[in-house]
């Protein structure tokens, strides 16, 4: 089953790759590994996910977040490389979460981007990752998250 057709039996539509909102690209390929800037939590009609995981929100609002940003990053593969079967592993995800202070639940608002590109990609999604909590995002976002991805 192609990419595109696992998206559509999921229910999953890409939305457009977000532009750049400072002086950087959104994507880089080089030495046969596609680098994605990172994506910031957007819900479907594209408003901002804002808050403080543990104090606004909780982890499965964390964890949509998490996800939206997943999606977001995979609308920029596309963009990236046209074709979403070219993409052979994501390698890395680096995942920052808006946390007030005591939040330790960052490995499982995680879960929110990892699961969704596993059921995405299958074992191709299975990926090396770090997930920490700071104390500010851009917009004031709940969660940001870049990528590492090898191409086929």
């Amino acid at each position: 089953m192609t990419i595109a057709a696992r998206l559509a039996e999921l229910g999953i539509s890409l939305p457009e790759a977000a532009a750049p909102a400072a002086n950087y690209v959104p994507f880089v390929e080089a030495g046969g590994l596609l680098h994605i800037s990172g994506q910031i939590a957007m819900a479907a009609d594209g408003a901002l996910i804002r808050g403080r995981l543990g104090e606004d929100l909780g982890v499965a609002e964390g964890k949509e977040a998490a996800r939206r940003c997943a999606i977001g990053l995979i609308a920029q593969m596309q963009a990236a490389l046209g074709d979403l079967d070219r993409v052979a592993r994501i390698v890395k995800l680096n995942i920052f979460v808006n946390s007030a202070p005591g939040f330790t639940d960052q490995p499982e608002v995680g879960n929110g981007a990892s699961d969704l590109l596993v059921a995405v990609f299958g074992e191709k999604g299975r990926h090396a990752r770090s997930a920490v909590g700071v104390a500010v995002l851009p917009r004031g976002v709940a969660v940001e998250i870049d990528a590492i991805v090898a191409l086929a």
